[in-house]
């Protein structure tokens, strides 16, 4: 595994996984720009990546610990990251809600 091509968020996860094979975790593909009929576009498709084109080099795919390990050795990948879960922003209301008042 190349380590220098994941993030931090991904290192850390990748610890946290009990089987290797199990696909769990969402991972952002960063990639050089992909030539057509190259294997990297083989690559990506057989790991589930879908709506590959050369404009693209920013690909998502749902990867085992071990997909991962062997996506980081290929010399097109510049880095993987974690994608990370949206959550809603407290914006400070203090627990009052936002309405409209008839006047």
């Amino acid at each position: 595994m190349n380590y220098q091509k994941l993030d931090a968020a991904l290192a850390m996860a990748l610890n946290q996984v009990h089987d290797p094979e199990e696909r769990s975790l969402v991972v952002f593909i960063h990639t050089e720009r992909l030539i057509e009929g190259s294997a990297a576009i083989a690559v990506l498709e057989n790991l589930g990546v879908s709506d590959i084109n050369m404009a693209k080099d920013v690909f998502t795919a749902t990867l085992s610990p071990n997909e991962i390990s062997k996506l980081s050795e290929q010399p097109w990948v510049q880095y993987l990251k974690l994608s990370q879960k949206m959550r809603l922003i407290d914006r400070g209301l203090g627990g009052r809600s936002i309405g409209m008042s008839k006047n």
